[in-house]
């Protein structure tokens, strides 16, 4: 039997597996979901014909083919990747393309700083951004990162803080504020016509405040909702 492209690729991903006895960790590792690398394993063992791993809801552990095999390519696949790395030290510079995932908000404050400095730094590379407060599953959809409120990042992604504390402020037009009064609380925005955002997960957003005691959120009365803040703004004024 000869050996396809995408078949070395699964051979990458059952190490991951032997490695971590884990399939989320494997995922981690490997940029995948648990899912994808359950599936690429289920793949790999029907072209062989041959189960490598036994899994049940509390463990994975390999058969004594799964050891047997791991045992046969484990070195030859490490010689691979070294001589891969010892290739990218005759490199100049970095290339390639890079998919991004980016919350909308991040895409207007965030990156425009650093995307002109990044480009004259590494001019090789090629970015792709999409900007959506949509929710994807970023491994899955092929992203290669994501940016995103700490709020609503997945327990097992690999993360790193990008910027400092975000500030919210309450705002009105001021022929709103004129025709309706201003709020001088929070409570006092339960008398008011407010317009609010949908999250990428769909939960409508909370406005939180920061009073004596600390930290608190409340729901608003809700005339409009939009689910990006650019136009919120601009119906806003």
């Amino acid at each position: 039997m000869s050996v396809t492209r995408s078949q070395l690729t699964d051979f990458s991903y059952f190490l991951a597996i032997a490695r971590h006895r884990n399939f989320r960790l494997a995922g981690l590792e490997m940029g995948l979901s648990p899912s994808a690398m359950s599936h690429a394993l289920k793949g790999l063992e029907a072209k062989l014909g041959v189960r490598l791993v036994n899994r049940t809801n509390r463990s994975v552990t390999l058969t004594a083919a799964g050891e047997e095999f791991r045992n046969s390519i484990e070195l030859p696949l490490q010689d691979i990747n070294q001589a891969v790395e010892r290739l990218n030290k005759h490199r100049d510079s970095p290339r390639g393309r890079i998919r991004i995932n980016v919350q909308v908000d991040a895409a207007h404050t965030i990156l425009p700083p650093v995307l002109a400095l990044y480009a004259e730094r590494y001019p090789e590379i090629e970015i792709e951004m999409e900007a959506t407060d949509r929710l994807v599953d970023i491994t899955h959809e092929g992203f290669d990162a994501g940016i995103r409120v700490s709020g609503t990042v997945p327990e097992d992604m690999v993360t790193q803080r990008i910027s400092g504390v975000l500030r919210w402020i309450v705002v009105g037009a001021p022929a709103y504020l004129e025709r309706f009064g201003t709020p001088q609380t929070p409570a006092d925005l339960e008398n008011h016509r407010c317009i609010n955002g949908r999250l990428g997960d769909g939960r409508i957003y909370q406005w939180e405040f920061e009073g004596p005691d600390g930290e608190f959120s409340i729901p608003v009365p809700t005339q409009f909702v939009m689910n990006d803040r650019p136009t919120m703004w601009v119906c806003a004024c």
